[in-house]
């Protein structure tokens, strides 16, 4: 009897002895997060506002960490293919999603049954920046205003025709076409880089286009941009009107980023990752990296980015059902 207590007491106190050397080892791995290589998936190619961004903090992200941040693009399929890809990850911490506004708003309002919830099966992060867009043509275009492009429009209802780079530059053409009175048909590209080479190469009569990827492009004389979808010129171009000046007063188009994660991601490494990310936004560099391209950071972490993904939805869902878009 005195044995079977015995090594009763011995397997206690080694299980104890186990779970006290366990719980430091694990307090550990927690605290070292990241601890290895975070990977930034991208809905879109290379060139695009939306890796500007990805790229830009996964620099900053390893100065902080001493981890390597992996850039993978992954376009097409309306950005279904990179959100698959972030969903099927390990929900450790180390896939990060770095989406825009179509990806994380636009889509809901443009197909009756998207394959994710922007919502649901995310974490929010961070918001990262907000950029006006512009409205550019081919270098050769016969169109030097916006309003010789509304006029050629009204003039031939549905003969020009707007590169989509994805479904946020899809809407921002139908509230054009709403504001102006004009039936531009939209022909859609896997990312807004394809979109402005189209353009550049005369396939199409115009595009939207996030400032951030378009200006060196403009400065190089690739496209020629008629105005700056914003209530105010941009800094990064200061020659070119803003949409009041251009003849559309009260017209706006802007497009934004941010980071997000597997909803199933433990709150520890989520939170810290929102931590990091929040540092970089407040980095002066950071504002000043924007500024030069003609945005803005968009400081605010993941509760901030919650709501403001939230009125995102409610907003392009209400323009979707004005301008009479048939969800697909």
């Amino acid at each position: 009897m005195m044995n079977r207590r015995t090594t009763l007491w011995k397997l206690l106190l080694a299980t104890a002895v186990a779970g006290a050397t366990l719980l430091p080892a694990a307090m550990a791995q927690a605290q070292a997060f990241p601890n290895r290589a975070i990977k930034f998936i991208v809905p879109f190619p290379p060139g695009s506002g939306t890796d500007t961004s990805a790229r830009y903090f996964g620099r900053k992200l390893t100065e902080l960490t001493g981890q390597p941040v992996v850039v993978e693009n992954k376009p097409g399929g309306n950005g279904f293919i990179a959100v698959k890809a972030v969903l099927a990850a390990p929900a450790d911490g180390y896939t990060v999603f770095v989406g825009s506004n179509s990806t994380l708003a636009v889509n809901v309002a443009l197909f009756k049954q998207l394959p994710y919830d922007p919502q649901a099966d995310f974490a929010p992060l961070s918001m990262m920046m907000r950029a006006p867009t512009v409205v550019v043509v081919p270098p050769q275009s016969p169109y030097k205003t916006l309003g010789e492009l509304i006029a050629a429009a009204k003039a031939k209802p549905g003969k020009l025709n707007h590169g989509g780079g994805s479904a946020g530059y899809q809407l921002m053409n139908e509230a054009l076409k709403e504001k102006a009175g004009v039936d531009i048909l939209n022909v859609p590209y896997k990312g807004a880089s394809d979109a402005l080479t189209a353009v550049a190469g005369g396939s199409v009569d115009l595009a939207f286009a996030d400032i951030t990827a378009s200006t060196e492009l403009i400065k190089g004389g690739k496209v020629r941009v008629l105005a700056v979808a914003s209530d105010r010129r941009a800094a990064a171009l200061p020659n070119v009107p803003h949409m009041g000046e251009a003849g559309l007063p009260g017209f706006g188009a802007y497009v934004w980023v941010g980071a997000m994660v597997s909803a199933k991601t433990p709150r520890p490494e989520a939170a810290k990752l929102a931590e990091l990310l929040a540092q970089i936004e407040r980095l002066p560099e950071t504002r000043e990296f924007y500024e030069k391209l003609g945005a803005e950071t968009m400081n605010g972490g993941a509760e901030e980015m919650r709501q403001f993904q939230a009125q995102e939805i409610a907003q392009w869902k209400r323009l979707a059902a004005k301008t009479g878009v048939q969800q697909e």
